[in-house]
């Protein structure tokens, strides 16, 4: 039920610029859809990128999760900041 009314919100709202995101993702390919929510956090997706607003989450376990749900990710930063290599070969050690 709340991802019903949070994907309603979803289709109200405008898309945030990606650059103005907290949390941006390169997946290697294109995810399924272009808007989704995975745990407490809403992602955007497009030609760019995958972007969202900052979460409750550790950086590591939104990397994680979202890799699970739409593959090995290129990159993923926090904040602008680039995550380490090691971190992300972790994270994509998730991915489907």
């Amino acid at each position: 039920m709340l991802r019903i009314a949070i994907a309603s919100l979803l289709a109200l709202t405008a898309t945030p610029a990606l650059a103005s995101s907290h949390y941006h993702a390169q997946p290697q390919a294109a995810p399924e859809a272009d808007r989704f929510v995975l745990r407490d956090t809403v992602w955007t997706c497009g030609e760019e990128g995958c972007a969202a607003g900052k979460s409750n989450s550790r950086p590591v376990v939104v990397c994680a999760v979202l890799a699970k749900e739409v593959g090995v990710l290129s990159s993923f930063s926090v904040g602008g900041e680039e995550i380490s290599a090691d971190e992300l070969e972790k994270c994509n050690t998730r991915a489907r």
